[in-house]
């Protein structure tokens, strides 16, 4: 592998992280509102539950996607930041207000409910903002003036393949949380919430299937040229598609059933992870060697090799320190019975 592509590998590896996880973490905050006046099925205070230690450990991995961009691919962070300015500060701002809420509502207990409500709104408007990243850089979207390519809002608010990924982003996001709330409810011993949840992602599962065909289909009349290279990549799509179907069943059988020692809502939540992570790779394997089409690739935009190679060691080290933290986060805040029970 080259150096370009061990890096690209390696900022796409931080991007669906952050995607699979952010998805999570952003439902989470929108099931807290949905639920906010039920307090029966306690299901806002397991998605407050959940909310409460994950958010900061979500939010490294953004941290660390512009990290990663700046360092290994300078030559395009100009391109992209005249592109995205107004939706990448429009994030920013919002992530502001979601975090801050996230900080002091548990210590001024009369904000709960204002901090159900704002990381409600936050969790659908972020993430339908973050994912038109991926359009506005396949090309079409944009004007160039005097040397520098412009978001051209026009085109943008217009285009169905935009609107296609955003219903995606959000059908995603409320599938994805909803499945671990119903895995993480069934830990809990809440029946009444798994009920809820699982009813939930039994029901956005379909919308999310239809949402990814819709997207392809609007990709083939507005980004033809990764539509033709996707279909390469066919075979992992189809695998994707196969774990949906697992998972979606998963939902559908008797949940006290257990294999290979795993509860069913365990297995759902496992294998839909898997099948994001193998569409991903077909998109991001699709793309290459474009960051932003037609002009910005990985080799024009790439950092010096001396640099790269300092910055991958310095990469090393730190998941070295962060993956043990990482797993103990997991087993702490996930896994422990005493914190997931309330005991």
């Amino acid at each position: 592998m080259t150096d370009t592509i061990i890096a690209i590998t390696l900022l796409w590896i931080f991007v669906v992280i952050y995607s699979v996880a952010a998805s999570f973490d952003f439902g989470a905050g929108f099931w807290s509102m949905i639920y906010l006046n039920r307090e029966k099925t306690k299901a806002t205070q397991i998605a407050n539950r959940y909310l409460s230690p994950s958010w900061e450990v979500v939010n490294v991995f953004i941290v660390l996607i512009v990290v990663a961009l700046v360092t290994f691919f300078p030559g395009a962070t100009y391109t992209l930041g005249s592109l995205l300015l107004v939706p990448g500060c429009l994030v920013v701002l919002l992530m502001l207000i979601r975090s801050t809420f996230m900080v002091f509502s548990h210590l001024i207990y009369k904000y709960d409910k204002m901090l159900s409500i704002v990381s409600g709104i936050t969790g659908i408007l972020v993430p339908a903002l973050l994912i038109s990243v991926l359009p506005v850089t396949q090309g079409g979207l944009s004007r160039t003036i005097n040397g520098v390519e412009y978001l051209d809002w026009g085109l943008f608010l217009t285009s169905a393949h935009v609107y296609s990924f955003i219903g995606l982003a959000v059908s995603s996001t409320l599938f994805l949380s909803s499945l671990l709330l119903a895995d993480y409810s069934y830990v809990a011993g809440e029946k009444q919430a798994f009920s809820v949840y699982r009813r939930d992602a039994v029901l956005l599962g379909p919308i999310t299937l239809l949402a990814a065909l819709v997207t392809v289909l609007t990709m083939q009349l507005e980004a033809k040229w990764l539509y033709d290279r996707i279909l390469d990549y066919l075979p992992w799509l189809i695998a994707s598609a196969v774990c949906f179907f697992i998972s979606y069943i998963s939902l559908l059988l008797p949940q006290d059933r257990r294999y290979f020692g795993i509860h069913l809502p365990r297995i759902a939540v496992i294998v839909a992870t898997t099948q994001y992570l193998l569409a991903s790779y077909a998109y991001g394997a699709a793309r290459l060697p474009y960051i932003v089409y037609p002009h910005v690739t990985i080799e024009s935009s790439f950092t010096h090799p001396d640099t790269f190679h300092a910055l991958f060691i310095c990469y090393l080290v730190g998941f070295a320190i962060l993956v043990p933290g990482f797993i103990y986060f997991w087993r702490l805040f996930m896994r422990d019975e005493q914190y997931v029970r309330q005991k």
